[in-house]
């Protein structure tokens, strides 16, 4: 039997929100005891080829957990990439060299996103992540291979399903302010909301709670908090 002429992998774009904005969490490539050279490597997100025995759904959560060690948490799967010249990069093109069997097969990825709240998760690299860390979206460097493109696909597809699912509850803290969820939206969105609309419409969402609790420890007048729970 002919060996296949391609690779099949998964990459995870995990989306995190601290409270003020919005992360991403990458890996910095490097191999366990041997000395990778600062920026040596690019960047990236978490990723990797899938074993023959797994699908998609349990390779995506294989890979998170191996890489980060973060496991059980939302995944979904939003695009698949397969343009022929996803390598392009000197760097790049050595690392495989270091990882793969066969570096210059050509590889498919399937992407997913993740959504998290930040201060929950704790990342911790392992295998080849020398470092595990959040960036924030807005200073997101060059990436490996073509991970920036992935990135900026999983946000467009967060932008779409934020619009008709409750799935941006996954982001916030158990308690919240409408602040904090106000600007959670206007970052996705990548538009600014009117307050006191954007305020009224929330107070009507069914699941959305006022609890009878201010923020504690801050400098600034305290806001009301509010909690999320869904509705079988």
């Amino acid at each position: 039997m002919r060996s296949p002429t391609f690779d099949v992998s998964v990459d995870n774009v995990v989306f995190g929100f601290d409270g003020e904005d919005l992360q991403v969490l990458l890996i910095r490539q490097g191999l366990p005891g041997e000395d990778m050279g600062e920026g040596r490597f690019h960047m990236a997100v978490p990723g990797d080829l899938i074993l023959p025995e797994e699908g998609l759904d349990e390779a995506a959560a294989r890979i998170l957990s191996n890489l980060t060690s973060i496991q059980g948490i939302y995944l979904k799967q939003f695009f698949t990439f397969g343009a022929p010249d996803r390598v392009f990069d000197e760097k790049d093109k050595e690392w495989l060299t270091k990882i793969r069997r066969y570096p210059d097969r050509r590889v498919v990825t399937v992407g997913y996103y993740s959504l998290v709240a930040l201060a929950d998760y704790r990342p911790k690299p392992s295998s080849f992540a020398s470092q595990a860390e959040w960036c924030p979206l807005n200073k997101i460097p060059t990436l490996a291979f073509d991970h920036n493109t992935i990135i900026e696909a999983g946000l467009e597809k967060l932008r779409e399903d934020v619009v008709h699912k409750n799935i941006i509850f996954e982001l916030l803290p158990e308690k919240f302010t409408l602040g904090q969820f106000q600007r959670l939206h206007e970052i996705i969105l990548d538009k600014t909301l009117d307050k006191r609309n954007f305020r009224k419409n929330v107070k009507r969402m069914a699941g959305v709670i006022a609890l009878d609790e201010k923020q504690a420890g801050v400098l600034h007048k305290p806001a009301q908090l509010y909690t999320y729970r869904q509705r079988d």
